[in-house]
């Protein structure tokens, strides 16, 4: 099963901080990362968590 984030997001395009709740994946430096989708534009988001 998956790992999900749930918390605050920054969105590049609005510019503001949004609410979200996102898949967690591990990149190749073992960097926890959660990535979710805007609520407001449908933009990507991106959070670094921190190593894994």
């Amino acid at each position: 099963m998956a790992e999900t984030w749930s918390g605050e997001f920054y969105c590049v395009k609005c510019k503001a901080k949004r609410e979200a709740s996102g898949e967690v994946k591990v990149n190749e430096k073992g960097t926890r990362m959660a990535k979710a989708v805007c609520p407001e534009c449908g933009t990507n988001l991106n959070r670094i968590l921190g190593k894994a």
